[in-house]
């Protein structure tokens, strides 16, 4: 085992990806059972994510699945990889998540970022529109304040007020600006743009400021890794997602996962081939052996404390071998 990995934590993250002829409630009840898998297998942290309108994702409602998962596990931390701030009133966010450690205490993780809704119709139906992102840190502070007590209305949000749930920050470009300013963990993507992400990472650990959440900077990198018998079986879970990708940047529509068979069968234009093909690259994948060294190479160049897998693909059985197989390397 390598040393670098072998004091790495790592975690997943389940985007409750819909597949080709199964339903949305199969995708969430199929987010809950890899919960219980990879708690088995010893993974640190299980996070489930936030998309609206998105045909291609049942995850719309973070907290409800994340009260799923926690009931559903019992030593695994449970979290949202994140709730979009700027969806939502702050407020409403802190009573959740005080809901949601109150039944759960100290395994409650916040993973929070700045997004709006993918389209127009989308915005607005959230009413939200994209200058919202802007003022995430703002948000974010008054979010924080209302476990510390602080906000000058003086209302008292209940019972989040005074529990200690973890925020992070889901940061990219000026997004590790905010993490740093605020002193907050930070959790950055992805593994196919190396530079970018060391890029992010150093300007967040040289303008880390210590806060009373964090008192030293904590990097998550995430990305998808795929594991398997061979290097052609690893690339084969990243076909129905790189697939998607491509089909979202041509039509317009991020569709449910197709199997992989069915895309190798595919006739593509150029452009969807390029897209395609672009979607297959840069991902760690392989054998155990290569994704070991390559894992370890990676967190040479950007020393971070937790690796986040966001790994989605058609083929259930297949996935969870990927975990199963990952598993062995870093938690053997």
């Amino acid at each position: 085992m390598n040393a670098l990995t072998a004091r790495t934590r790592f975690s997943v993250l389940d985007r409750s990806r819909t597949r080709e002829g199964h339903s949305p409630g199969a995708a969430l009840r199929d987010t809950v059972a890899l919960a219980r898998e990879v708690e088995a297998l010893g993974y640190h942290r299980f996070w489930v994510s936030e998309h609206h309108g998105v045909p291609g994702v049942a995850g719309s409602a973070p907290t409800v699945l994340a009260a799923a998962v926690a009931a559903a596990t019992r030593t695994l931390r449970v979290g949202t990889g994140g709730v979009m701030l700027p969806n939502h009133r702050p407020l409403v966010v802190a009573e959740q998540f005080g809901v949601l450690e109150s039944l759960f205490p100290g395994r409650i993780d916040m993973g929070l970022g700045r997004s709006v809704g993918f389209t127009d119709g989308v915005r607005r139906a959230l009413g939200r529109g994209k200058d919202d992102a802007d003022d995430f840190a703002a948000q974010l502070a008054e979010l924080l304040g209302w476990f510390e007590g602080t906000s000058p209305t003086g209302v008292r949000a209940r019972p989040a007020e005074g529990l200690r749930v973890p925020p992070f920050v889901l940061a990219m470009d000026e997004g590790a600006e905010i993490a740093a300013r605020a002193g907050l963990p930070m959790v950055i993507g992805d593994l196919r743009d190396r530079d970018r992400m060391r890029r992010g990472v150093d300007r967040y650990r040289d303008r880390f400021r210590p806060s009373a959440w964090a008192a030293e900077p904590y990097v998550v990198i995430s990305g998808t890794v795929a594991v398997a018998a061979t290097p052609e079986a690893a690339r084969r879970l990243l076909v129905p997602e790189a697939w998607s990708m491509a089909y979202s940047r041509t039509h317009g529509s991020f569709p449910p996962l197709p199997p992989a068979e069915a895309v190798e069968g595919r006739t593509m234009t150029a452009k969807e081939r390029g897209l395609y093909e672009s979607g297959l690259a840069g991902h760690l994948a392989g054998t155990a052996e290569q994704v070991a060294d390559e894992l370890e190479r990676v967190l040479k160049e950007t020393a971070a404390d937790e690796v986040l897998v966001t790994t989605s693909t058609y083929d259930r059985t297949a996935l969870l071998d990927s975990y199963r197989r990952l598993a062995s390397v870093v938690n053997p």
